[in-house]
């Protein structure tokens, strides 16, 4: 594994892991700087990318405009992420090329703050068996944008704030779970899920005035639209 401080306006770690089994804890304190990977700029960084089997990581971003960034690689991996703050941006991949194929994953995002960024897609070329996805949600004009692709998953959002918007797609195969509590005014909701199998579960209890929502359920044997 390699990790490199990187010193330019703002802090930047460098980490490119590959291996069966890793524990990893990062923690940034302060604005502007970046764990990246995926879309970096600022000094040219590169890489977070972690490939193995079996993964425990620890997130900890404290402060504004901050990026999480890369791409993640593994079985049985647990991701605890934390973020406090505004104006951050978080986009990951979760096994995007199939290498091990994203099941038995439990990720727990906890986010204090507003108009944060979150782009997740977890299982994008194949099915993730048991996923266990959890989203504690405390901020106003936050957004999400999150793909799931179903075999026994479960997604979880509890959402406290005005002015969010959530989106998110489950396709796959069967057997998905998403439960949504929100409580705000002026939200929006984009909910989709898109199982061949069907048999999937969904609840949404929303407190709160004005906003827009759309929920589609299509077992890919009929169109269905809002």
């Amino acid at each position: 594994m390699l990790v490199f401080p990187l010193y330019a306006a703002d802090n930047e770690i460098y980490v490119d892991q590959a291996g069966a089994t890793l524990n990893l804890d990062l923690e940034q304190l302060g604005a502007g700087n970046i764990i990246g990977g995926l879309n970096s700029t600022a000094g040219s960084l590169t890489a977070f990318d972690l490939d193995g089997a079996t993964m425990t990581l620890d997130v900890n971003q404290i402060g504004s405009s901050n990026k999480f960034l890369g791409d993640i690689l593994a079985d049985n991996f647990t991701g605890l992420f934390e973020f406090d703050g505004d104006s951050n941006d978080f986009t990951i991949q979760v096994d995007p090329t199939n290498t091990y194929g994203a099941d038995g994953s439990n990720l727990n995002i906890d986010s204090t703050g507003d108009s944060n960024d979150f782009t997740l897609n977890v299982g994008t070329a194949a099915l993730t068996g048991n996923l266990d996805l959890d989203w504690i949600i405390n901020g106003s004009s936050n957004t999400f944008d999150f793909d799931i692709n179903y075999d026994g998953a479960t997604s979880y959002m509890d959402v406290d704030g005005d002015s969010n918007n959530v989106t998110f797609d489950g396709s796959g195969a069967a057997s998905a779970y998403f439960y949504l509590d929100q409580t705000g005014n002026s939200r929006t909701f984009n909910i989709k899920q898109m199982s061949t199998l069907n048999n999937d579960w969904l609840k949404i209890i929303s407190n709160g005035s004005s906003g827009t929502v759309c929920v589609i359920q299509n077992d890919q044997g009929s169109s269905t639209s809002c």
